[in-house]
């Protein structure tokens, strides 16, 4: 248990860093760009190489090659062995990124029709997606091989290089922010602004990718590209990855089908779903991200040793773990979304009336939260197995049903309703990977965990009546000067972590050995919620 706190602390603590710096950036673009038509041809320019970035680089890549990597790594050739082997996936990786990239690039205005045809019944907006989508791709390649040597660290227990990489990103597009703004002036287009973003994209992926391979080199890592070889253990992560671009991917899938039906509802749709996401995005980025990184090479570590207790302990902690951040974390952003969004991204082009349908699209996002972390637990069991195709079929069926709700729900309820049905689907997705967990003998909730998370529950649910009350008294606050908007957040956060944290105490809610380990850096003993 010490290890994992410890882990995910690093992880979440860096990427909560990154976060930060993210919504720096997402606070400038909302105030520069607004929600009109250069935003949201940039909205989709950055949504289609992130969306591949998480589908195959970060999600099925990853989810094949870390077991992989690790076990020949704690196998009889050790670093030189695994060195080998991840530099046979280079020598091959390398150019099925640059085949991909270029096709993608020659084909973006088909792909730009498919995911928004109506784009064309605005003047210039279609052409605009097209040539920032092509001038955005090449970050995919870039941040794919970056992906590929955090993975390689994460084997080596080494985390804080691949958590801190996105810093680079957000500093960036920083950057570009504020030199589109100042070529733009005070009567330009808005266009000016779109295009800088677009190349501080990836200019930043070439930035990301020289901070790890230097990482790499510092921990030891020695990787060669050579002549690509198709090795059967190359060949063996190419079957794994086919599966698992589907299984792992269901929330970027979900992203692509969103988008499209985002894009075809009014004009500022796409941009305002994909700003609130962003508030949602801070405890998934955080927490999900983190749980999922730290879990799954300790968990194959485990399950190739054949300790099973261990595999189960480890998996109770994580789902704790979990539950004991998003809970809160969802009832309050649920609570406070017309705060946040006004104190953070109304201003400048970015109208109150916009940022009244965001907080409606950040409520119904955040009632998946707890599933959206969940999944990243849950999925791992079954990739640290090499079982990468029942979540396929999980996924397939929970991708199927949210295509279904929404052309139910999209033309009665906008974008609204398009967030809602993310939400449903994310939580069947998780539901049924835990039934199948169950099932299998894999993994199952002890009465000890599930007392614990109905505590949490409780904890939240008297947080959420307290910042219910609190809210309309900051009311006029949130949307003030610097300072106002500052201390009325502030105290929101503040009151309801007290509130939470009082309650989750006196209610039995939190575990003593995991506050301690979460207060400290040394292991402690590890705590056993599989009994």
């Amino acid at each position: 248990m010490s290890s994992l706190v410890r882990n995910v602390g690093t992880i979440g603590g860096l990427t909560a860093i990154s976060r930060v710096f993210g919504f720096v950036r997402d606070m400038l673009l909302s105030r520069v760009l607004g929600a009109g038509l250069a935003a949201d041809a940039w909205q989709l320019a950055f949504t289609l190489p992130n969306t591949f970035r998480r589908l195959f680089a970060e999600g099925a890549f990853s989810v094949a090659f870390v077991p992989m990597y690790s076990r020949a790594l704690h196998g009889e050739e050790g670093e030189e062995g695994a060195d080998r082997f991840a530099g046979d996936v280079l020598s091959v990786f390398v150019w099925v990124l640059l085949g991909f990239s270029a096709i993608c690039m020659i084909a973006m205005p088909g792909i730009v029709w498919l995911l928004a045809r109506e784009y064309q019944d605005v003047p210039g907006k279609f052409e605009l997606s097209v040539w920032l989508s092509r001038m955005t791709f090449p970050y995919l390649a870039l941040v794919s091989l970056v992906a590929m040597l955090s993975g390689v660290l994460n084997a080596r227990s080494r985390f804080a290089p691949g958590a801190f990489a996105p810093v680079f990103l957000n500093i960036v597009m920083i950057a570009g922010i504020v030199v589109g703004w100042y070529l733009r002036g005070a009567d330009g287009s808005d266009t000016v602004v779109a295009w800088a973003l677009a190349v501080s994209l990836t200019v930043s992926g070439g930035v990301q990718l020289l901070y790890m391979w230097w990482s790499a080199r510092r921990a030891g890592v020695r990787l060669h590209v050579s002549r690509p070889r198709f090795t059967p253990e190359v060949k063996r992560l190419g079957l794994l990855i086919l599966p698992a671009t589907f299984g792992a991917g269901i929330y970027q899938v979900s992203q692509l089908v969103d988008t499209f039906f985002a894009t075809s509802l009014p004009q500022g749709s796409l941009t305002l779903l994909k700003l609130a996401d962003r508030l949602n995005q801070m405890p998934l980025g955080i927490f999900g991200i983190a749980l999922g990184t730290a879990i799954l090479p300790m968990l194959a570590r485990h399950i190739q040793q054949g300790d099973k207790g261990e595999a189960q302990r480890l998996q109770a902690n994580a789902v704790e773990v979990g539950t004991l951040l998003t809970l809160p974390a969802a009832a309050a952003l649920a609570i406070c979304a017309p705060a946040f969004v006004t104190a953070f991204f109304v201003g400048g082009k970015m109208t109150p009336a916009d940022g009244a349908i965001m907080a409606d699209i950040v409520i119904a996002l955040v009632c998946g939260l707890p599933a959206y972390v969940l999944v990243k637990v849950f999925q791992p069991a079954f990739f640290s197995r090499e079982d990468t195709r029942t979540p396929v079929f999980v996924a397939a069926g929970s991708l199927a049903i949210n295509v279904a709700l929404n052309f139910y729900v999209v033309p009665r309820y906008g974008i609204v309703g398009l967030a809602a049905a993310t939400a449903f689907t994310a939580t069947l997705n998780v539901l049924t990977l835990y039934t199948l967990l169950q099932m299998r003998g894999w993994f199952h909730l002890t009465g000890r965990l599930a007392g614990r998370i109905v505590r949490q529950v409780v904890a939240s649910a008297l947080m959420a009546a307290f910042l219910w009350w609190l809210m309309p008294r900051l009311a006029d606050r949130y949307g003030g000067n610097v300072v106002e908007r500052v201390w009325s957040l502030g105290l929101l956060v503040v009151s309801g972590m007290a509130v939470f944290f009082a309650a989750a105490f006196a209610l039995g809610a939190l575990d003593k050995d995991l506050l301690a380990q979460l207060r400290r850096r040394r292991p402690a003993q590890a705590v056993n919620l599989s009994e």
